[in-house]
């Protein structure tokens, strides 16, 4: 009798298996196949807050901050579904000759097909650590040329002439400044040393050995850490009292510290609020030519030299990278639906996210460049479903309906308070003032000025071509209503913080008191229309546990009555 029970149950078994690969939805395994992305560290923290909007739909979706030259060595090689990097591919870094290039091995055979869309804009920011008297100083103001001279080894002291000056005679004590730099190849250092080779390369160029701006900086002074994490938590250690270092604005704002103002072109010290990140971006040159492999990248000479006093001088955008061919290894339908629908948020609803969380949202037409680049996956694969995705729906504090022509955002955003001129303040902040003027008032303290006739610079914040919506003019004329921290949109110029350039979340400016909501949104209705994943591999599995165990437990009570019987 027991050689006889064994193959009746593994008979049952097999009958279950079988009837479970037919009654599993075809597509059960693919709903929740995963993808994954690496690259960029600087876009990070806006990539973090999108993977979980959509996570709570039920995508799946794994990225890992390594670096814009990682990500795009991964995704030449075949390693990633999509990457994310401040600049596109560059053939060879102009420094260290480093072969990068979309193809396995970087040797130009075997190359992935590919699409730049941009995805968020940001300003690449300058926190530093310095305390004075046992208080942290939040209100230090740096020029460019100072900030070039502080990276390649010029000024190593923070009581050096240059940096009294810049803050208006406020001297601090001697204390050595410890420049922190990036290890790995990172955009944020390509942004960086592009706006040091282009605005003062008779002090870039002999440091870096040439001209031309690298993903990996030369590092010949200071500290160099590897990621953006650890550039922000070596600058907030206990032990890093004059440092400084660069990094997306994110960073800094997250930890609560101060990153330095920075002289613009105008002569006004500016922080890298999303309001003066999409100010300085009216400027940027687009690449407009749809048969160029560098189609929708950007040139930000004119950002540089902006003269808008609002303009925050470091600011750019980042980029994803997806892959183009239908025979693309590592691609299926599934993998680019799940793409389709995480760009669909990422650029939609998820770019009015980013502002709380120190980045700027896409104008209008980047917006629309991005849903067209996306539709390449459908031409891959005409299975990929790309219906009911209208950009005017999105939830995009750039633009408003009724004013899709203009950069709303740069028409809120606020006039530089007096005392950030160069010649007078600087502006109060909290923690160490240090000795000379700090010629400061409330109003000026709290960015109060209504942008448009108070604002002298209305009348210079026209777009150059292919940057902000086409038509871009200055802030709306006459007093305006302010806005309000948890909506950008309102009309009108927020209150703003002069320590971070935040929004100020009281009663007063529409909000309730408190820190800024920068929570993300639990329902993506767009993405369940047709999309039930969530909803049926469960079920599926529920089914197949079901089909697994009730024959053999029907098969053990049958054996069971025929013994009670004999």
């Amino acid at each position: 009798m027991k050689k006889r029970r064994w193959p009746t149950l593994v008979a049952a078994i097999a009958v279950a298996l079988l009837a479970t690969a037919g009654t599993v939805p075809a597509n059960a395994a693919d709903s929740h196949q995963l993808i994954s992305g690496d690259g960029s560290s600087w876009a990070t923290n806006a990539i973090n807050v999108w993977v979980a909007g959509v996570t709570s739909s039920g995508l799946q979706v794994v990225w890992t901050s390594n670096g814009s030259a990682q990500g795009r060595k991964d995704f030449g090689n075949g390693t990633n579904d999509f990457a994310v990097s401040d600049i596109g591919y560059q053939g060879t870094d102009p420094h260290t000759g480093a072969i990068d290039l979309p193809c396995k091995l970087g040797n130009g055979n075997d190359c992935r097909p590919y699409a730049y869309l941009p995805i968020v804009a940001g300003g690449t920011s300058f926190p530093y650590h310095l305390t004075v008297a046992g208080q942290l100083v939040r209100n230090l103001r740096l020029s460019g040329e100072t900030l070039a001279k502080i990276f390649t080894g010029g000024i190593t002291n923070w009581n050096d002439p240059a940096i009294t000056k810049d803050n208006n005679g406020r001297q601090f004590p001697s204390i050595p400044i410890i420049p922190i730099t990036h290890q790995e190849g990172s955009g944020s250092t390509a942004q960086f040393t592009l706006y040091l080779d282009q605005q003062y390369p008779s002090i870039w160029r002999p440091y870096a050995g040439g001209p031309g701006e690298t993903e990996y900086y030369p590092h010949k002074v200071g500290i160099a850490q590897n990621g953006s994490d650890q550039i922000i938590n070596y600058i907030t250690s206990a032990a890093a009292n004059g440092s400084i270092g660069y990094d997306e604005y994110s960073y800094a704002l997250a930890k609560n510290y101060p990153v330095a103002k920075i002289e613009n072109a105008a002569g006004n010290y500016t922080l890298p609020t999303q309001y003066n990140v999409a100010v300085a971006l009216q400027k940027a040159q687009i690449n407009t030519d749809k048969t160029s492999p560098n189609y929708l990248l950007q040139n930000l000479t004119n950002v540089y030299t902006d003269p808008d006093p609002r303009t925050y001088a470091l600011s750019s955008y980042s980029y994803m990278i997806i892959p183009t061919s239908p025979t693309d290894s590592r691609m299926s339908t599934a993998k680019r639906q799940k793409l389709a629908h995480c760009l669909y948020y990422s650029n939609c609803q998820g770019q009015g996210l980013v502002g709380q969380v120190g980045y700027s949202s896409l104008p209008l037409n980047l917006v629309q460049a991005s849903f067209d680049q996306t539709a390449k996956l459908k031409v891959a694969d005409p299975k990929v479903d790309l219906t009911k995705r209208d950009v005017t729906s999105c939830n995009n504090p750039t633009f408003v309906p009724g004013n899709l022509s203009a950069n709303h955002l740069a028409q809120i955003a606020p006039a530089i308070p007096a005392c950030d001129h160069t010649g007078a303040g600087p502006c109060s902040g909290a923690g160490y003032t240090g000795v000379g003027p700090t010629s400061n008032s409330s109003t000026d303290a709290q960015g109060l000025t209504p942008n448009g006739g108070a604002n002298p610079s209305a009348a210079n914040a026209s777009n150059a071509p292919g940057g902000g919506a086409a038509g871009q003019s200055g802030g709306a004329p006459g007093k305006t209503k302010p806005g309000t921290a948890a909506n950008p949109t309102a009309t009108g110029a927020p209150k703003i913080d002069p320590a971070n350039g935040q929004p100020i979340n009281d009663a007063s400016n529409g909000g309730s008191g408190g820190a800024p909501v920068t929570g993300v949104p639990t329902e993506l209705a767009a993405y369940r229309q047709k999309d039930m994943s969530n909803v049926l591999a469960p079920l599926a599995v529920l089914e197949m546990l079901a089909v697994l165990v009730l024959p053999p437990v029907f098969y053990f009570y049958v054996l069971r009555r025929r013994r009670s019987r004999s």
